[in-house]
C-alpha cells in the first residue's frame, strides 16, 4: 500500500516486542545471490552468523513478505559486508528483495547478549554525570541521553544539556562506566566537550558541540521507511 508521500509502506515483521533490527540490504554482489549489507550492530560476529534467521520488513505486496531467510555466510570484499542466504540462489533473486530490513528475534537477541554491550534502548534517558569538583562530593548531572548515533569510526552518544545537545563519543576513555540500574552514565569529558569557557580556556575548539544532530543494532518501535534505517552497541 503506498502512503499519501508515494512511499511503500513496509510494515514490521512479527517478530517479538524486544526484537532488533541489525541491517538493510543494500544492493547485490555478484551472480551467486551475495547481497551488501548496511549494518545496524556493532557486533556482526553475533549477528551474522551461518544459521542465524532474519525476519523481512518488506512492503506487503513483494514476494518476500513474511518470510524468513537464513545466513549462509558474511564476507567481506573491500572492507563491505556482503551477505550470502540460504533462499538467495542468483543475482535474480538478489534484486528482488534489495532494501528489506533485517530482524531478528527476542531469542537470537539473548543468545547474542555479551558484557558491555547495550541497546539503543537502554541507554535513551539515562542522567549523563560526571565525578564531582571536590573530593567527595556529589556526582554532577550534565545532561541526559537523548539517542545514539552509530558512524563507521565510533559510536556517539547524543545528550541534551540546557545548553543544547552535545556530542559525546562512546569510547571507555570519555564514558568510563554505564549504570543501568542506576539509571547513570558516568562521563570524563575533555575540557570544552560540555563547557565552551573550558574550551576557550584551555586552547580548544570545543568543536563537539551540536546544534542538531540526526540518529541512529535498533530496538525501537517506529516503522523505517522501506529505503532508509535508522540503526549502541548490540
Amino acid at each position: 500500500m503506498a502512503e499519501p508521500n508515494g512511499r511503500v509502506h513496509a510494515p514490521r515483521p512479527a517478530s517479538g516486542a524486544g526484537s532488533l533490527r541489525v541491517g538493510r540490504l543494500t544492493k547485490p554482489h555478484g551472480l551467486k545471490g551475495g547481497l551488501k549489507v548496511e549494518l545496524f550492530t556493532d557486533n556482526p560476529e553475533l549477528r551474522f552468523v551461518p544459521g542465524a534467521e532474519f525476519h523481512l520488513q518488506v512492503p506487503e505486496g513483494s514476494p518476500w513478505f513474511g518470510r524468513t531467510i537464513t545466513m549462509r555466510e558474511l564476507r567481506w570484499f573491500n572492507e563491505s559486508p556482503v551477505a550470502f542466504f540460504a533462499e538467495v540462489a542468483d543475482r535474480t533473486a538478489a534484486e528482488s528483495i534489495v532494501r528489506a530490513i533485517l530482524w531478528i528475534d527476542e531469542q537470537a537477541v539473548a543468545e547474542g547478549e555479551e558484557e558491555d554491550a547495550w541497546y539503543h534502548h537502554q541507554l535513551v534517558g539515562l542522567d549523563v554525570v560526571r565525578d564531582a569538583d571536590e573530593p567527595g562530593g556529589a556526582p554532577v548531572k550534565l545532561g541526559v541521553v537523548a539517542e545514539v548515533q552509530h558512524l563507521p569510526a565510533q559510536d556517539l552518544l547524543v545528550v541534551t544539556t540546557d545548553a543544547g545537545p552535545v556530542l559525546v563519543p562512546f569510547v571507555t576513555a570519555i564514558v568510563p562506566s554505564v549504570d543501568i540500574e542506576a539509571g547513570v552514565v558516568r562521563v570524563t569529558p575533555p575540557a570544552g566537550l560540555f563547557d565552551a569557557s573550558e574550551a576557550e580556556s584551555d586552547g580548544t575548539d570545543g568543536s563537539a558541540r551540536a546544534d542538531g544532530a540526526r540518529g541512529s543494532e535498533h530496538d525501537d518501535t517506529a516503522e523505517p521507511e522501506p529505503g532508509g534505517a535508522t540503526g549502541t552497541s548490540a
